[in-house]
Parts: C-alpha cells; structure tokens; sequence
C-alpha cells in the first residue's frame, strides 16, 4: 500500500481522536442527559476547553477533504514519489501536534504547525499535479 494510503488511514483515525475529544468535553459541560438527547435546546456557550476541541474538530475537517482528494490524485494517477510521501508524513505529523497545542490554548506555535500541515497537503497535491 502506498505511504500516502497508509498516512490517509492515520488521519481517519486521528478523525475520530478529533470527534471524542470534543464531544468528551461537551458532555462534560453538559451532560449525559444532553450527549444521549435530540440537542435541540440552547445551551449556554461552551466552556474554553470544549470550544478548541469543537473549532480544532472544525479545523480538522475543513482541511481533511482536501488532503483526501490529493492522495486519491496522486494514487489514482499513479504519481506517487518521495514528495509525496514525504508530504503526507508531514501533513499527519502536523496534524497530531495541532490537536493538543490547540486544546491548551498555545496560539502561534499552533498557526505554524497549522501552515506546516497545509505545506505538506501541497506537497502532495503539487507535483502529483505536475508529475
């Protein structure tokens, strides 16, 4: 299987990661009662902790459909290489480390590693583009 496959499998998971950690938190702040209900009712704003977990989730998959559709251009293609492995690695890695740095609240360091995850979306899409 080729790495950016493999890395594309990893960022799912790190989905779900994204899903539990912000509805662990909500639920947290809202209750059992609330996770299990319709969620129809206004709730008072969210707690900090809970509102970076919920806009690093939103972050997350703003971003993942693109990074699928690069592997799936550089698979389907057939123009997988070095670069995009490599870009794919780097594009997970950044991604993992975004999910904390968010959570706890660290903003610039967490704007880089955000810049470096899309850098490597591009080192994928890029020269799977111009291969």
């Amino acid at each position: 299987m080729p790495t950016e496959l493999w890395v594309l499998g990893w960022g799912c998971i790190l989905a779900l990661v994204h899903i539990f950690a912000a509805v662990r938190a909500k639920t947290r702040q809202y209750g059992t009662k609330w996770n299990m209900s319709a969620r129809d009712e206004a709730l008072p704003p969210l707690q900090p902790l809970a509102g970076r977990l919920a806009r690093a989730q939103a972050n997350y998959f703003e971003t993942f459909p693109i990074m699928i559709a690069a592997v799936l251009i550089a698979v389907v293609g057939d123009r997988t290489s070095d670069v995009t492995a490599a870009g794919a690695g780097i594009w997970l890695a950044a991604r993992i480390v975004y999910l904390p740095l968010y959570a706890v609240g660290i903003p610039v360091v967490r704007t880089i590693c955000f810049l470096v995850s899309v850098a490597g979306i591009l080192m994928v899409l890029v020269p799977a583009l111009l291969h």
